[in-house]
């Protein structure tokens, strides 16, 4: 890792820890999310509810279930008796942000209802099956308070205003079947009275629809006196079993991924996508082109030597001694000409003192080379001992 890279992750490094301590120790921020989970404690969670929907409705039976309204209803039909119906009695509740219910179990929670039986659903808005069936329309109202003052309509309960705020909404019952319809509360806003619980006969049955879930949540039943409008509210609840549908409201729907721990807490979280930033910093940089091994390259052999040395065992392989004694010359007269600059043309005693000053060699050396020089030339052929001979003088000379 070169100094740059290294640099960069320090820096990275820093960074990362520096925001994971302030985050660390500024205080949690309150998650307003509307989840109305029975397990979840933030403000809009339906922990205080799913703990004391017991106690408040405690001449009723209580019954939780998670699968589907149709699949539980269906489950409570007698097919077998001469008039088919189902084998329980109470009503069907729920409080979520909006519709959870599909279309086949609203159906069979329809006929549930028809049957004598009763549905209490809170949440801003309905399936549009439900509206048409029951002939309504909702509305949002936009305010801007931060609270709005709801009660209920009935005098035998007070008509007193609780002012309620956080995780309420504007929707309202616009339109409702006046014929079929008890309007049992209200939501104020601007001076203005807008219908937020009704009841509507169904058949044999009745639907109690409130557009404001909040009002069961945890942050409203600690809050101030907001759990007497709660109370009030749930008391329209008839006295038979209660069968609380909470699909949605537990933890059965949360993700099975290893990383689920992380994502719950928001410091865990900002940590690791600063990781994945990290990363892709790290690889972008540490992605730059680097310099390839230079590979050696053997210098180029100096194939003269090998080609002369080659030569020269040949001619030695066939006995011409005389015609390597001739090159040797050749080649000596050569080398005192380029480098000692002097001229060959006369071997003489001139030659000699020449070469020995500008060489430094041995006067008697050069002088006995000249003699064995001139008398190769006078001899017809030569041996292999005047080749040795000549050829070592000559060295001496020149090496």
């Amino acid at each position: 890792m070169n100094r740059t890279l290294k640099i960069y992750v320090t820096f990275l490094v820093l960074i990362i820890t520096g925001i994971i301590y302030v985050d660390a120790n500024r205080p949690k921020p309150i998650d307003w999310r509307p989840s109305y989970k029975v397990s979840f404690k933030t403000p809009l969670g339906l922990y205080v509810l799913d703990k004391e929907i017991e106690s408040v409705l405690s001449k009723q039976k209580v019954e939780r279930f998670t699968i589907t309204p149709y699949e539980f209803l269906d489950a409570h039909y007698d097919y077998d008796t001469l008039v088919s119906s189902y084998d329980i009695k109470g009503t069907v509740f729920s409080v979520t942000e909006i519709n959870s219910i599909d279309e086949e179990s609203m159906n069979e929670l329809l006929y549930f209802v028809g049957k004598g039986n009763h549905a209490f659903l809170s949440m801003s808005s309905f399936s549009e099956s439900l509206a048409d069936s029951l002939h309504f329309e909702i509305n949002n109202q936009y305010f801007y308070k931060d609270t709005v003052e709801m009660y209920v309509a009935n005098p035998k309960l007070n008509t007193k205003k609780y002012e309620i705020g956080g995780g309420i909404t504007g929707r309202y019952f616009s339109k409702v079947d006046t014929l079929n319809t008890t309007i049992l509360g209200y939501q104020k806003i601007a001076d203005s009275s807008f219908v937020n619980f009704i009841k509507v006969d169904y058949q044999e049955g009745s639907f109690f629809l409130h557009t404001q879930p909040a009002a069961f949540s945890n942050y409203h039943l600690l809050k101030d006196n907001h759990s007497e409008y709660t109370q009030k509210l749930l008391s329209y609840i008839p006295n038979q079993p209660v069968y609380w549908y909470q699909k949605n409201l537990t933890d059965d729907n949360i993700s099975q991924s290893p990383m689920r721990f992380v994502f719950s807490n928001p410091a865990l979280t900002w940590a690791w996508y600063f990781f994945l930033i990290g990363m892709v910093l790290f690889m972008i940089f540490n992605a730059k082109r680097k310099q390839r091994i230079v590979p050696i390259i053997k210098p180029l052999e100096n194939t003269t030597v090998d080609f002369t040395k080659t030569i020269g065992n040949l001619y030695f392989q066939e006995g011409n001694h005389g015609n390597l004694i001739d090159k040797k010359i050749i080649f000596f007269l050569e080398k005192i000409r380029t480098v000692y600059l002097i001229d060959t043309t006369k071997l003489d005693d001139a030659f000699v003192k020449k070469l020995h000053l500008k060489s430094g060699k041995d006067q008697m050396l050069i002088d006995k080379a000249v003699r064995l020089i001139h008398k190769h030339k006078k001899r017809y052929q030569s041996t292999e001992e005047d080749l040795i001979e000549i050829n070592n003088i000559l060295e001496k000379i020149i090496e």
